[in-house]
């Protein structure tokens, strides 16, 4: 018997129930979301929002104008040019960081050298 043969007789197994599925994440709404922390590491610095002070209430804070912003037909942030609602979903994944008490765990391979 070939290894070709051998081979293709074989199943593969892999114990991944109950785990995250990261393929449920809407791609493009995610990309939005990337290009909105590119804008703001080239606007402040790379992770910038890890150590901005009173944090939970500034990103609540500017997550709210982001939507009263799309509930007024903005669309867009004029200042960005992303849309208001990438800018409030960047703002929501920092305060769940926040509460989840992970905003300052870092792996070094995620961390930015965007300039």
């Amino acid at each position: 018997m070939s290894e070709m043969t051998t081979r293709s007789n074989i199943t593969g197994v892999k114990y991944d129930a109950g785990k995250p599925e990261y393929g449920l994440l809407p791609p493009f709404a995610l990309e939005e979301v990337a290009k909105v922390l590119t804008y703001g590491a080239k606007k402040y610095a790379p992770n910038n929002w890890r150590h901005v002070e009173n944090s939970s209430k500034r990103y609540y804070d500017a997550a709210q104008r982001h939507m009263w912003a799309i509930a007024r037909g903005e669309v867009n942030d004029p200042e960005s040019g992303f849309p208001h609602a990438a800018h409030a979903a960047t703002c929501l994944l920092f305060l769940i960081e926040y509460q989840m008490g992970t905003s300052q765990k870092t792996v070094d391979f995620l961390k930015s050298t965007t300039k």
